[in-house]
């Protein structure tokens, strides 16, 4: 609400300052770790940094009504379509008033129709890559609003389950699709089940905590919307069919294709129900069952997706994936020294209890003042700090880092001097994204080539709700972290999983390591892991390739090393 408020404020061409008043509010509180209900019911809201006493009686007003009147205020004039209209990435406020102004474009149709017909061409500041630009974030929005994140429909899945592990009536039960595979985004999130009484399961499905419509109930498939608005499908299945279903939902389609061509060509057919020679079942109470009787290994998920993975399963070379026990640290966060919310201390405690031997802690550095970057000093006092906590901890340790800008030119945002002190650095750009190709590629690779600089953050820059990304040349970036033993970052924050698959693969494949982390700025996120190590499963990585496999000495030997050879 109070992002939509400064969208419409700004569009209106209100006050600077009440427009970044209410971005503040929003940030706050997207980055809070508690419910804001739960805030509002048990403490006073104005003790949250940046919530004043106006801002807290419309969080009241908003909770308690389910509405706003500032917004219904503000937006007064302005149709929902032209709100929708700035969510598509690179249409800003200012850029959605001057379209109105010049062309009267009010929605998402008349925006189409007029870039269909060339009419923003020679609008101020709309040039060829404006354009472009605006229609990748067209199409961007639409996929967005057709698909769910895995960073949403992960944990409902998860929900879900755990909710009906101790049903009697339920022999197995696991999600299926996309999201068993992985993948970035999903469709509708698909949960099957193997049970006798398929009427009573679907009715507690139906009927289970957080469902807000059902869209259908009968004997063996149930369908509903839950609180987060998003659609859940429950199948259930016999028990000496829930392996083939599981395979068949499972997908991807191009996989299974592949399978049935193969299975066809052995004299066998294989469906939802079964493996079958001729009209005899010979298969498909386990999944297993299909991959075997076809004369290849079974298929992790992940790999599911026709890119030689059946090769690979038929020969007996497929990889043994890396899994999440495997990971003993996460390699870049964010504490209250910079913008993140927890203090070194409480993060490390959570990086305990789930198993971890260490935990990196990269604030920001000074050039990124929205995030409260570093000052040289701030740094050495931070470094300070960590040498005190590790005094105190048995088993674990706070590695000192930093995520080090990459300016304009390519040079760090702190010296070689400094960056010598610490354990592990990580660099990435945050800025300048609208440089060329060749521009951002050599700021990149000036930053592979320093001694000092261990991991390069989210690669691509991508955001996968709001923009593409930077253009980049990957293939050269890869190649100078061959080079110089660079490592390249999994983000695994569910909006940016930056590397992707693919990007992944060529890495593994060019002998470049891959650190998993979930640049966490508050505890909660760092079950993201879970999402970080999904992708890279799907880009075919084993242990030996992820960075934060490692102990921590043989972690610090692989940083040291870089530095050794200069």
């Amino acid at each position: 609400m109070f992002e939509r408020i400064a969208n419409i404020l700004e569009l209106k061409g209100e006050n600077t300052f009440r427009i970044n008043s209410y971005r503040k509010a929003a940030r706050v509180i997207g980055d809070l770790t508690e419910d804001i209900e739960e805030i509002a019911r048990t403490q006073k809201l104005t003790e949250i940094p940046g919530i004043g006493e106006g801002t807290a009686e419309k969080i009241i007003e908003y909770i308690n009504t389910g509405k706003m009147a500032k917004y219904e205020e503000v937006k007064e004039g302005v149709s929902e379509e032209t709100v929708a209209l700035m969510q598509i990435p690179g249409l800003g406020p200012k850029t959605v008033a001057m379209l109105n102004r010049e062309l009267g474009i009010v929605g998402l149709s008349d925006l189409e129709n007029a870039l269909h017909d060339g009419k923003l061409k020679g609008l101020f500041g709309i040039g060829e890559k404006k354009i472009e630009n605006i229609l990748k974030g067209i199409e961007l929005f639409k996929t967005s609003q057709q698909r769910i994140s895995i960073g949403i429909a992960y944990p409902i899945v998860k929900r879900i389950i755990a909710g009906f592990r101790h049903n009697a009536q339920i022999k197995d039960i696991q999600a299926a699709g996309s999201l068993r595979r992985m993948k970035e985004t999903v469709g509708d999130i698909d949960i099957l089940v193997s049970g006798a009484k398929g009427v009573d399961v679907v009715k507690s499905f139906v009927t289970m905590q957080g469902v807000t419509q059902v869209l259908a109930a009968g004997d063996t498939k149930g369908s509903v919307r839950v609180e987060e608005g998003v659609q859940v499908d429950m199948r259930v299945v016999r028990e000496d069919e829930f392996g083939s279903a599981l395979q068949y939902f499972t997908g991807s389609k191009e996989h299974n294709i592949h399978l049935r061509e193969i299975a066809k060509k052995k004299g066998f057919k294989i469906n939802e129900y079964g493996i079958f020679k001729g009209d005899e079942k010979i298969g498909g109470r386990r999944e297993e069952e299909i991959y075997t009787i076809l004369g290849m290994d079974w298929i992790p998920p992940e790999l599911r997706e026709n890119r030689g993975e059946i090769e690979a399963a038929r020969e007996r070379k497929l990889p043994k994936l890396i899994e999440l026990s495997d990971i003993k640290g996460d390699l870049h966060n964010h504490s209250n020294w910079s913008d993140g919310i927890p203090t070194f201390e409480e993060m490390a405690n959570h990086a305990m209890k789930m198993d971890y031997h260490y935990l990196v802690v990269s604030d920001h550095s000074k050039s990124l003042h929205v995030a409260h970057g570093l000052k040289d000093e701030e740094l050495l006092e931070e470094i300070e700090e960590i040498d005190r906590l590790n005094k105190k901890f048995k088993g674990f340790t706070l590695l000192k880092a930093t995520e080090v800008d990459i300016k304009a030119d390519g040079a760090l945002d702190f010296s070689d001097k400094l960056l010598e002190k610490l354990d592990v650095v990580v660099a990435s750009i945050h800025s300048g994204f609208k440089q060329g190709k060749e521009k951002i590629t050599e700021r990149m690779i000036a930053a592979i080539h320093n001694p000092y600089v261990n991991i390069i953050a989210h690669p691509t820059g991508r955001l996968i709700s709001k923009r593409e990304g930077y253009e980049v040349d990957l293939d050269r970036v890869i190649e100078a972290c061959s080079e110089t033993g660079t490592a390249l970052e999994i983000n695994c924050y569910y909006d940016r999983l930056d590397l992707n698959d693919i990007n992944c693969r060529k890495a593994k494949e060019a002998g470049v390591m891959i650190a998993i982390s979930t640049d966490a700025h508050h505890v909660d996120q760092m079950w993201m892991m879970e999402l970080g190590v999904g992708i890279a499963r799907r880009g075919w990585l084993e242990t030996k390739d992820v960075l934060n496999t490692l102990s921590v000495d043989t972690l610090k030997a692989f940083c040291m090393k870089k530095r050794n050879r200069t």
